[in-house]
């Protein structure tokens, strides 16, 4: 007496092999539509993405440098401000392109083959790795105009970078499932964190604070990060007060959250955005 015939399932099982590959073809097809899009077809295209903190940190450093005579660190205004601004800008730029991800690509995920987590990871791979660039050409030229001699950490300018990357990347599942299904949270979050550039250590380093503003702004992760960014420029500073443990909890908290609640809304998300 024969077995009986397995029965077919109407969808096809790829192997675990085979889907890896195509969700890392989709992914970087992904990223060249973006690159494509957000910079190829502007006049300028990278340029822009260089010119703007530029321009921020020139502002920066001009106005301080009327009110006081040197930085907190160092002897160069544009030094200090960009080592404190671009890693607040990475972490915006992650945070603000990670949310509108889904909206951005709603037409591609009709197709199958690309998922919501896919135009998640692309948009943020090509944020961190473009910031990244960004931060290198900025802080080069800095170096060489102003003629210092500036001593690297490698590992703490890497780290607090990724650690912007990663809290953009957690703030911005959230406020991507929050902003899906609350529309009037999107400006609700805009108002609430207009005071975040003043308490992130982009103006000032943590030691030079009172006491009762220390207990407060600790909380802050994007004030380690800094922190931690500029010891890696600074041989004479130790950002004693920078504490990795808490800055990935929150990232991990986050990302967490994020990717469960919008696994399970992101039809609902995609409705409204």
């Amino acid at each position: 007496m024969t077995a009986p015939l397995p029965e077919h399932s109407s969808e096809v099982q790829l192997p675990k092999a085979s889907y890896t590959v195509r969700t890392i073809r989709t992914i970087i097809a992904l990223i060249l539509r973006e690159m494509s899009a957000k910079y190829g077809r502007t006049p300028g295209g990278y340029a822009w993405a260089i010119l703007e903190p530029v321009g921020m940190i020139l502002l920066l450093s001009l106005g301080f440098s009327i009110m006081v005579r040197s930085p907190p660190l160092g002897d160069s205004f544009l030094l200090f401000f960009a080592t404190g601004y671009l890693p607040y800008g990475l972490y915006g730029s992650a945070a603000g392109n990670t949310s509108s991800a889904m909206a951005y690509s709603k037409s591609l995920l009709a197709y199958p083959a690309v998922t919501w987590l896919d135009t998640i990871i692309a948009r943020w791979i090509l944020n961190f790795l473009t910031s990244l660039i960004v931060f290198v050409i900025i802080l080069s030229g800095i170096i060489i105009i102003s003629q210092t001699h500036t001593f690297f950490d490698y590992e703490s300018i890497f780290l607090g970078l990724l650690m912007a990357a990663c809290l953009g990347l957690g703030v911005g599942l959230v406020n991507c499932v929050l902003g899906g299904l609350f529309p009037v949270w999107k400006k609700l979050w805009a108002i609430l964190t207009r005071p975040l550039f003043l308490g992130s250590g982009v103006l000032y380093i943590y030691e030079d604070l009172p006491t009762a503003a220390q207990d407060i702004l600790w909380w802050n992760p994007l004030l380690h990060i800094t922190g931690l960014v500029r010891n890696g420029f600074y041989s004479g500073y130790n950002a004693n007060f920078v504490n990795f443990y808490y800055c990935w909890m929150i990232i991990l908290v986050l990302v967490a959250l994020g990717l469960v609640f919008l696994r399970a809304n992101y039809q609902r998300v995609l409705e409204e955005s």
